[in-house]
């Protein structure tokens, strides 16, 4: 089953306060409201599109996919890209838990992944 997964993409970001983060970039109170307590079935192209752009993501990153027990498809098929491993990463909690020398070597190391680098 494909569903969404906003819990995911807000911790991805930082973002504490997730009704607040939606309100404050133009959504009203009850999608917000909706989209927090991950009660989405759908979402409209418009919606779609506008949250990928405050988010910095693509569909990709908010929805995952679940196979049911009977589900037979091959490790290549293109649905395993949105399947998510059980094991939930805390980046926050794990971040903190990193001594600061080693923070700076894996800030240098994104930077220069990403393109940052100086």
């Amino acid at each position: 089953m494909i569903k969404y997964s906003f819990d995911r993409i807000f911790k991805a970001r930082g973002i504490a306060r997730p009704f607040s983060f939606l309100k404050k970039h133009g959504f009203s109170d009850n999608f917000a409201s909706r989209l927090k307590n991950n009660r989405v079935s759908r979402l409209n192209l418009h919606h779609l599109e506008k949250l990928c752009l405050v988010l910095r993501c693509t569909p990709n990153d908010i929805m995952e996919w679940k196979p049911s027990d009977t589900t037979g498809i091959d490790a290549e098929h293109p649905l395993n890209l949105i399947k998510r491993p059980d094991q939930k990463v805390d980046m926050v909690k794990t971040i903190n838990s990193i001594p600061l020398g080693q923070l700076e070597e894996i800030e240098k190391l994104i930077n220069e992944r990403i393109g940052n680098g100086e």
